[in-house]
């Protein structure tokens, strides 16, 4: 396996679904999508593992939208698929 499809981290939601994201996207969304959340990895987790509110997608039934309130408000967006899950955004 290569070094970038290696797991980075594995959450349990309070869905009970694990949801996790690779090494290599990780890295893609901290520098091309949301550059703001480089370093924001604990926040992250801790947005997905004990969540303020979670809303499922209108558009997209498998996609869920966890919130938490700390010096912001965090979103992390994630598919689901039973039990497993991954990260699309934060």
């Amino acid at each position: 396996m290569d070094i970038d499809e290696k797991i980075y981290f594995v959450i349990r939601t309070p869905l009970d679904i694990e949801v996790r994201t690779t090494i290599a996207y990780w890295t893609y969304l901290i520098t091309m999508k949301h550059p703001v959340m480089n370093g924001k990895d604990d926040v992250v987790k801790a947005v997905l593992q004990s969540p303020d509110e979670i809303r499922q997608s209108r558009t997209d039934k498998e996609v869920f939208l966890y919130y938490k309130q700390s010096d912001k408000l965090y979103c992390a967006v994630a598919r689901h698929m039973g039990t497993d899950g991954f990260l699309i955004t934060a």
